[in-house]
């Protein structure tokens, strides 16, 4: 799955899953763009990065405000890894719209927005085979989940954003795609999913009996943005353990 010569840019890739992606990425010959807000954050994630020999530079900047003057200062980037995202863990009757609304900007409008610049870019250059992966979730797309309204419409919509925009730029050789992770375990939730309840659930409720370990996630993201996938477009590939498998 060689990236070599190509540029990848990965939206929230400082740290969590999105790092995982930009190690697989890097690890397959890519030059990665680690994306996030956070001067400090990103320097210390690409730090890290470079010193396992990998290739990656900080593409620090908001993508709710993301220009094409902006992309501009990166060069050609043939990958884009939509990833970056956040959550509101409340249900239709707590969660005002105004936030409903919101969250769906930050989580669907966004990467709409970024997605557009970047496969205008793309075109523009000539790239005919460039690749956009969006991250979704089991969460909205294929399950619904108490609590977690907002969230699941947006992935559910980035899900739908992805089928509509391999159909509008096939023709040009970009393809769309996605990834729609299960329960991984990062940073955030690790001493939670270590209790006995949650390994339990785990056990019970997966395939695989386990969580996912966010390096597991680097490869399906690999695999959708390099050249072994080059006749796949607008699909959802699911990395769950087998969650959404099991009735």
């Amino acid at each position: 799955m060689s990236l070599s010569g190509r540029t990848a840019l990965v939206t929230g890739g400082n740290a969590g899953l999105g790092l995982e992606m930009c190690r697989g990425l890097a690890r397959a010959g890519a030059r990665v763009l680690v994306n996030g807000r956070d001067l400090e954050r990103t320097a210390v994630a690409v730090d890290g990065l470079r010193a396992e020999g990998l290739t990656a530079e900080p593409a620090v900047f908001d993508v709710a405000v993301a220009s094409d003057e902006l992309l501009a200062t990166y060069g050609r980037i043939e990958v884009l890894v939509n990833n970056v995202g956040q959550r509101d863990r409340r249900g239709a009757l707590e969660l005002p719209v105004d936030d409903f609304r919101r969250l769906v900007e930050i989580d669907l409008t966004a990467a709409y927005a970024l997605s557009r610049l970047v496969a205008a870019r793309m075109v523009a250059d000539g790239v005919r085979d460039g690749a956009i992966v969006n991250v979704s979730s089991v969460v909205g797309g294929i399950l619904g989940h108490r609590g977690d309204v907002a969230y699941a419409a947006a992935k559910a919509g980035l899900e739908g954003l992805t089928r509509a925009m391999a159909a509008d730029l096939g023709e040009h050789g970009i393809r769309v795609n996605a990834v729609a992770p299960g329960t991984f375990v990062t940073a955030v939730n690790a001493s939670l999913f270590a209790t006995d309840e949650w390994q339990r659930w785990a056990a019970e409720r997966t395939l695989l009996g386990r969580f996912g370990q966010p390096a597991e996630i680097a490869g399906a993201v690999t695999f959708l943005a390099g050249p072994d996938s080059s006749y796949v477009t607008g699909q959802v590939l699911v990395v769950d353990g087998g969650l959404t498998s099991r009735f």
